[in-house]
């Protein structure tokens, strides 16, 4: 079913339960992994000129980091990309290239009056990918999250429910 998956990732705190969900049903499909950082052209550009080139290398470092968090949630091999442009059309546009059969990435749950007014990245991929999009929300933080506790079986409890 997934031959090819593409998890897009941040670095931020609200994407790690995403990655353990990619990287557990890449188990289970034995489907190629690609990890994938987009700096955000707009950040840069809305930078001053004279400090582009730093903002350039923090957020290209940033993204290394983020991609190596990813590498070492899994003993699979994990292809990794840095990208530059606006987010959600580079994700598509690297799903495309890849012929990725899926994409995962996380959401912060935005809703409500913000959702319309600051858009979200999630719903933009959802909605011009031309793969299925698998977005994996952030828990509340008081509630115990088995996927990130190492419960290997906590998809297959999910699936039950």
């Amino acid at each position: 079913m997934f031959d090819t998956m593409v998890i897009a990732t941040d670095g931020s705190a609200s994407v790690r339960r995403a990655v353990r969900v990619a990287l557990d049903l890449a188990e289970r499909f034995d489907a190629s992994v690609h990890a994938l950082y987009v700096i955000d052209a707009g950040d840069v550009e809305t930078a001053p000129e004279r400090l582009r080139d730093e903002m350039r290398d923090a957020l290209t470092e940033r993204g290394e980091e983020a991609l190596a968090e990813v590498k070492a949630e899994t003993e699979r091999d994990v292809t990794v990309a840095v990208r530059e442009g606006r987010p959600a059309a580079e994700i598509s546009n690297y799903a495309r290239e890849v012929d990725a059969d899926a994409v995962a990435m996380g959401t912060r749950g935005r809703h409500g009056e913000n959702r319309f007014l600051i858009g979200s990245v999630a719903e933009r991929v959802v909605r011009s990918c031309p793969v299925p999009v698998l977005t994996v929300r952030q828990l509340e933080t008081d509630k115990a999250d088995p996927l990130l506790d190492g419960d290997d079986d906590a998809v297959d409890a999910d699936e039950a429910a």
